[in-house]
């Protein structure tokens, strides 16, 4: 039921409870599901969302005060998506809605106006028109530009005829010549970039294939489900995705295409509005309040009908929604970090069997957990084996770096192979790329005299030197200290210490003396100083003004620069020691996508891999480019060991000022745990987690690996809620972690 007289209503207030209001004859058949509502709460008003029509409820409820929007906010699949999130992350349901609506659409109306000048239709007065000929000259240029040109914002007047245009509009709305009108702007954050139109590529043997899947289950009258393209880098993954887009949009439906990284927005984009045009927007966390307010608005009303986005693109208004694409499916950005620690992959297969819509997860190295369904029949597959134009995969070298790597000046950084490749691709005007997951200069600051290492006041974690503004930085807390001009223990203050480890800059340095003439530029966080930049740099490489670039984890994947021939990878163990079962898989993954950004055009790509554990399964798979021999080896150990996609994984943190109190409340959380006797349920624990200090709080763990999912947050979620009162600890839930750190 979508109306009635009473109504369900989760305030916009921590209650984890909705609240029932009745509904005042005047607001009958206007209050909907989904309906943005002003409701009394106590002494004070607030605002919530209308979640259900209950028949019955307690007497003499308080009435709903009016509507904050004239029009439901939320349709009833949006609804009923924020209540299986709600229950499946097990968060409170008011925190769910506000997750699956932007700020600044549940804030009101942002709509920018801007005053527009328009003219009169009919021809002037011929005495008044010579008296501004004559007299006010400034007055008739503008009229005149008007009269040709039509209305036009008296900003843009301004910009055209100087500072006097305001008060030359002025005049000619007082000789009743020009009215001036406020009109609504939309702020569409690319509308300053200019594409040129394409059509549609010839799909190859494969891709066809791929896309003859995809159409047949649109057209088969039946759910259809989940696909999963398992398609090598440069395999043409993105037209396939392109031309089943454009078949959704001819039968009248929407689309949501979702990439992992803000930083893959502008090139997806780009590629979209020149296949799409106008009906393509963009939702992301980087654009400012009032574009994402408009662009949700253009979504909701219809005007544009493909969402290209990043994690939160998963929640927008599309409707009728036909397809959902989740590219680089594998991809751990796409898991929240904060509460509801939702995965936006999964919640776009929960959306599409909601709503009846296909999705697409697409990726050159499938997560563990999706190869596994799509070979249990849970998932169709379509596998692009080779590159498109017939490329070929660049050649993969690891590179044994455990006695310095053959290199000379500075053996720790670059191996004497990977800048002899280097110089070999300036001397052939041909293009590189630098890879290392660590931003700053050294990870860390050590005395060689005693071994003291400067850690984080707050975290225990050492600090990264950052030679740019050189300072010492956290970060996970953004702690900023001065760099130390002697051991910090007070039993040592020698002055011989040392920076220790490689990051971005260093690199980056290091590289510029060895090769002077070259031209280089670092991309990671940290050289993000403008809005722009990242497109600004990633233009230049393009258009060939760069020859190398540095970067972390955003240039690891989905770009194209086909004059690329070498990707070099500086440390390809730095994530493959960490205590988390996905540590393996990260590291075969990433170095994957990253050797695919090499040889994707007329010249063959070469790729050095840098490691002090060349043997380690991860990278000798890597290194042969065999993602099945690696899948099955995983999957083995995964079984054995009951981990996903055997089971499921919900990992409880408690957190606390006070170590000693933090590990008696997680002890005794844990016992409770035990106590429910649950035959699927395995419990570990409590035990510190591995950054065990963080922010100032000590943290705990306890992980829990069930095979019955929902009966265990069914349970967890009013335990959770007790936790939640509890002084002095804080609980976090974590279902589905996508790392244990």
């Amino acid at each position: 039921m979508e109306v009635g007289t009473i109504v369900r209503v989760a305030v916009d207030v921590a209650m984890d409870r909705p609240l029932d209001y009745s509904v005042p004859l005047h607001l009958q058949g206007a209050v909907r599901l989904g309906s943005h509502v002003l409701v009394p709460l106590a002494s004070r008003e607030v605002t919530g969302f209308v979640v259900g029509f209950p028949e019955d409820s307690f007497p003499n409820l308080r009435p709903v005060l009016g509507l904050v929007h004239p029009e439901p906010l939320l349709r009833p699949a949006t609804v009923a998506l924020a209540e299986w999130i709600a229950r499946y992350y097990c968060c409170p349901l008011e925190m769910a809605l506000r997750t699956v609506l932007p700020e600044p659409v549940r804030s009101g109306d942002r709509w920018k106006t801007l005053q527009v000048a328009v003219p009169i239709s009919e021809p002037p007065p011929e005495a008044v028109w010579a008296r501004i000929c004559t007299r006010a000259p400034k007055q008739a240029e503008v009229f005149q530009w008007l009269r040709d040109n039509g209305s036009t914002a008296v900003t843009l007047l301004r910009r055209r005829f100087g500072g006097g245009a305001p008060s030359a509009v002025k005049g000619l709305v007082k000789a009743g010549l020009v009215e001036l009108r406020d009109e609504v702007q939309s702020r569409e954050p690319w509308e300053d970039q200019e594409v040129v139109s394409t059509k549609p590529l010839e799909l190859n043997t494969e891709q066809a294939a791929a896309f003859a899947q995809v159409v047949e289950r649109l057209d088969g009258g039946q759910e259809p489900g989940v696909v999963l393209i398992h398609g090598v880098t440069g395999s043409g993954k993105t037209e396939v995705y392109l031309q089943a887009i454009e078949r959704i949009l001819k039968v009248g439906q929407g689309a949501i295409m979702m990439v992992p990284e803000i930083s893959l927005t502008p090139q997806t984009v780009e590629r979209f509005r020149s296949r799409l045009g106008p009906l393509v927007a963009v939702l992301h966390s980087n654009l400012s309040q009032g574009e994402r307010h408009d662009e949700w608005h253009r979504l909701r009303s219809g005007d544009a009908r493909v969402v290209v986005g990043a994690r939160s693109a998963v929640f927008a208004p599309v409707s009728p929604l036909g397809l959902i694409v989740v590219d680089e499916e594998h991809e751990g950005s796409y898991k929240q970090s904060d509460s509801p620690r939702y995965n936006a992959r999964d919640l776009a297969v929960v959306r599409g069997a909601m709503e009846g819509a296909l999705v697409l997860l697409g990726s050159a190295t499938p997560s563990v957990e999706s190869s596994y369904n799509a070979r249990t029949g849970k998932y169709g597959l379509a596998e692009l084996k080779s590159r498109v134009e017939g490329t070929s995969m660049p050649v993969i070298r690891v590179l044994d770096m455990r006695g310095g790597g053959g290199g000379q000046s500075s053996p720790a950084v670059f191996s004497q192979a990977l800048l002899n490749g280097l110089e070999q691709r300036l001397e052939r005007g041909e293009q590189s790329i630098l890879f290392l997951n660590r931003r700053g200069h050294s990870s860390s600051l050590c005395c060689p005299q005693c071994g003291t290492v400067l850690e984080c006041p707050n975290c225990s974690l050492p600090l990264t030197y950052h030679r740019d503004g050189e300072f010492m930085l956290c970060h996970y807390c953004d702690h900023r200290q001065a760099p130390p001009r002697e051991c910090p223990s007070p039993q040592c203050r020698s002055t011989a210490i040392r920076y220790a480890g490689v990051g971005t800059q260093r690199v980056e340095l290091v590289l510029r003396k060895l090769l002077p003439k070259a031209r280089i530029a670092r991309l990671d966080s940290d050289s993000m100083i403008r809005k722009d930049r990242f497109i600004e740099i990633l233009g230049d490489f393009r258009r060939g003004r760069l020859d190398i670039l540095i970067g972390t984890q955003m240039i690891a994947k989905g770009l194209h620069f086909p004059n690329v021939t070498l990707v070099g990878i500086i440390q390809a163990d730095m994530g493959l020691h960490r205590p988390d079962f996905r540590a393996g898989e990260r590291t075969f993954q990433l170095l994957t996508q990253v050797a695919g950004r090499a040889g994707r055009g007329d010249e063959p790509g070469e790729v050095f891999v840098q490691s002090y554990t060349p043997f380690h399964p991860a990278i000798q798979y890597a290194y042969r480019s065999d993602y099945e021999g690696f899948y099955l080896e995983e999957i083995e150990v995964r079984r054995t060991l009951a981990l996903p996609p055997w089971s499921h994984m919900v990992l409880l943190e408690a957190l606390g000022a006070d170590e000693a109190m933090v590990l008696a409340e997680t002890m005794d959380v844990t016992q409770q745990i035990r106590a429910w006797k649950d035959p699927v349920m395995q419990v570990s624990g409590p035990s510190p987690a591995p950054i065990a200090r963080l922010r100032g709080e000590f943290r705990f763990q306890i992980l829990i690996r069930t095979r019955g999912i929902l009966r265990l947050v069914d349970r967890l979620k009013p335990l959770y809620q007790q936790l939640r009162k509890k002084r002095g600890i804080r609980w976090l839930v974590n279902v589905d972690p996508g790392q244990l750190m």
